[in-house]
């Protein structure tokens, strides 16, 4: 499967209260987005606190999510991690369960070279059928994956995509520009939805889709359509919501926002931590102004 669709929702991952995956919830929320929304979903990335989820959670979850949605919606495995071989064994358990494809962020703390990254993401390529999708977070990983080696992944079959969370529109831009037509650039970031698709992105990997996918869903139709005035207007009502969700360390705000909108996400495990109680009335605010709450 080599499109994955417009809008993918980087899911968060619900707890019970004594912090074991809910795995019931898990499979309403999926049920939820891709309802209201969401083309698919990526399961365990950093927005589903994949950090903390052990292996066995992971795979859980893929085949919990799997089942839920797998015949509406693409499912998306995050499996990457900065141990190669432990992304490897992931890769292909979750090809087992049946997965559409994998996200393979980035390896982080060990800052490798860019022919490390090269080399790490060719290795779990070869390992593996399943369409990839390599996740560039500056931001999460400590270094950044340069164009010119995004461009040398995309010569591998079965790299199709990157997920590219680096904020920075020039580099997406020679990204696009030395990658082929077919490769798919998804915005990383949901602020950047519109400006990434006018540079020849295909759509975004989203936290903000867990609130508002069907209104990003519109805003992604009408620049297709050509309605470059509606298209706007959306990406500027939705901007605030954009911004408050990163107002503390994602998916600190997001896992609030879909505790308030009455689906049962649960708490966080450490070391993230609830949003404070300002952070929390501002996230209130600005739901309640965009019409979320």
């Amino acid at each position: 499967m080599r499109n994955f669709g417009r809008i993918l929702t980087a899911m968060v991952t619900p707890f019970n209260d004594d912090y074991s995956v809910n795995y019931t919830e898990a499979a309403k929320l999926a049920q939820y987005l891709v309802n209201n929304g969401s083309d698919g979903l990526v399961v365990a990335g950093s927005t589903g606190e994949s950090a903390t989820l052990t292996k066995e959670e992971k795979l859980k979850l893929f085949a919990t999510v799997l089942e839920a949605v797998g015949d509406k919606a693409t499912v998306i495995a995050g499996t990457g991690s900065n141990d190669t071989r432990a992304s490897i064994e992931l890769t292909k358990e979750a090809e087992k369960i049946g997965v559409h494809g994998a996200m393979l962020v980035g390896p982080y703390y060990n800052k490798p070279p860019q022919e490390g990254y090269y080399q790490h993401f060719k290795a779990i390529a070869e390992s593996t059928s399943l369409p990839l999708i390599a996740y560039n977070v500056p931001g999460r990983t400590g270094s950044n994956i340069l164009p010119t080696t995004i461009a040398r992944l995309a010569e591998i079959e079965n790299i199709v995509a990157v997920k590219e969370a680096s904020g920075n529109l020039d580099q997406i831009s020679e990204i696009i520009r030395i990658t082929p037509n077919d490769f798919l650039v998804y915005s990383g970031d949901d602020g950047l939805t519109l400006p990434v698709l006018a540079v020849g992105g295909v759509g975004v990997i989203s936290v903000a889709a867990h609130i508002v996918g069907k209104r990003m869903q519109e805003m992604v139709a009408a620049f297709y359509d050509g309605d470059m005035a509606k298209a706007q207007a959306l990406h500027l009502e939705l901007l605030p919501f954009f911004k408050v969700i990163f107002i503390t360390t994602n998916p600190i705000p997001i896992k609030e926002a879909v505790n308030l909108i009455g689906i049962k996400a649960g708490p966080l495990r450490l070391p993230l931590v609830p949003p404070t109680a300002a952070e929390a009335e501002q996230l209130r605010k600005v739901m309640t102004s965009i019409g979320a709450l």
